[in-house]
């Protein structure tokens, strides 16, 4: 999550605050949420009212609203994830009674709420290409792989904007550099001897090393210099890792994977990765149990079958199991060997698309989170076929074996249904990434991706 958006949530979070009491000024003429609530009971109903507000507008993606748009899309946006938490404090006050706000409140809440959202939004520019407080980045090198992390900069609104690209030992630069596009070539900054005061002139918080000894020089002790100054100095596999939130596969090295932070699993770690997959998986069967009938009559009147598939994938260390699913193909969809699906496959039923595309047909699976087989959160489970293949096309593909695969997942939050080797290969950045980087925060950012990925239908 980047700098933009923490600030948006952290400034929701206060204008949240403000609604519910806004609201209660209106309605009762005072800062009473309501008359018998002691101070401990009113100080939960607001979190909960601003947790869920918070959760919504992150749900209908108020925070990544794109660049260029315009101030009715933000209302219309707002406005939807208004909605969203009136119906979701709605479930929790039925749930919970004693927490609900006093006659009214609720709805002047929301209202103010969604104003204030708006204007705030729109009077800060959301869309505006200029980021509060972002990195500005020198990248060092202008081959193709720095115009790759220049192109990166160029086309989202983060927490980093591109000063430019400084030359580096121009007799040792390649000649590929001269068909770089135009956009790049006019922030070429030329080569200099004092590359601190380079940095300085051009107010830089970061550089990016976006070259080889191959393909320039490394200025090392300049580089020193500007580190020992309070500049940022980041290699390209790592500031891609930070900027994409996924890996630069292709400049990954044996060594960088080994000094770099992270790909560090202790038994703690373990052991919270187990008690949270019995924990969400025992609730997960609870919940869909009384769905099961239902589910299993409407497979069997669409096709005839078994209600379950079972197929064999491989888990932690490579070694295979016996993966469970709601039948969504026909019977004989794989009389012909292991192919992968794709969209709108001739092989789903009329139900099993509408299971697919719900996600409720990943149900049974629970089962192999509750056995250990897999857990809730990881990479996605391939078939034994399919490995072999891509381990032989994707040098570092084994990597995502090294924990239990995932009922959902980074990658599967992140990237589209895929289907090519092209896609596993996109797929695996993310899961690396998601292995390098696991913890509490990144589980918890990935169960509300999935909420968004059930919903709405996006992913796989």
């Amino acid at each position: 999550m980047d700098l933009r958006v923490t600030l948006y949530i952290l400034v929701d979070a206060v204008l949240a605050l403000a609604a519910l009491l806004l609201a209660a000024w209106a309605r009762f003429g005072g800062l009473i949420l309501k008359a018998e609530w002691q101070p401990d009971q009113a100080m939960m109903a607001a979190a909960l009212f601003v947790v869920v507000v918070l959760f919504s507008s992150y749900l209908m993606e108020v925070y990544v609203l794109p660049k260029e748009s315009r101030k009715r899309d933000i209302l219309a946006t707002c406005v939807q994830a208004g909605c969203a938490a009136f119906f979701f404090l709605s479930v929790v006050y039925y749930l919970s009674p004693e927490l609900m706000l006093g006659r009214g409140v609720l709805f002047f809440a929301l209202g103010f709420f969604i104003i204030l959202q708006f204007t705030w939004y729109a009077i800060s520019g959301i869309g505006a290409r200029r980021v509060p407080f972002a990195h500005r980045v020198l990248i060092l090198g202008t081959g193709d792989l720095a115009c790759q992390l220049g192109g990166l900069l160029s086309s989202q609104s983060g927490s980093f904007t591109l000063a430019g690209f400084l030359e580096c030992d121009e007799r040792h630069r390649p000649e590929q550099t001269v068909h770089q596009p135009e956009l790049f070539s006019s922030q070429i900054i030329p080569e200099s001897d004092d590359l601190l005061q380079t940095a300085r002139d051009l107010k830089v918080s970061t550089i990016v090393v976006a070259l080889t000894e191959r393909r320039g020089v490394l200025p090392l002790q300049e580089m020193m210099r500007c580190k020992l100054n309070g500049i940022e100095v980041l290699d390209a596999p790592t500031f891609y890792e930070t900027v994409q939130g996924k890996l630069l596969l292709e400049e990954m090295t044996p060594s960088w994977i080994i000094f770099s932070s992270g790909f560090h699993h202790t038994a703690l770690v373990n052991v919270y990765k187990r008690c949270v997959d019995i924990m969400l998986s025992l609730t997960g069967l609870l919940l869909a149990a009384p769905a099961f009938p239902l589910i299993a009559l409407a497979i069997k009147l669409d096709s005839p079958g078994p209600l379950f598939f079972a197929q064999e994938r491989v888990g932690l260390g490579e070694r295979s199991f016996t993966l469970y699913k709601f039948r969504s193909m026909c019977q004989d969809a794989e009389r012909d060997g292991a192919v992968w699906a794709a969209k709108n496959d001739a092989r789903i039923t009329r139900v099993g698309a509408f299971l697919r595309n719900s996600r409720i047909d990943e149900i049974p699976q629970l089962f192999n989170v509750l056995r250990g087989e897999m857990s809730f959160i990881g990479p996605r489970p391939e078939r034994p076929e399919f490995v072999e293949r891509l381990k032989r096309e994707i040098y570092y593909y084994s990597k995502r074996h090294t924990i239990k695969p995932g009922l959902t997942g980074w990658a599967q939050v992140r990237y589209p249904y895929g289907s090519t080797v092209q896609d596993a290969i996109e797929k695996l950045r993310y899961d690396l990434y998601y292995i390098k980087n696991l913890s509490v925060f990144l589980d918890t950012q990935i169960l509300m991706e999935t909420v968004k990925v059930v919903l709405f239908g996006r992913g796989r």
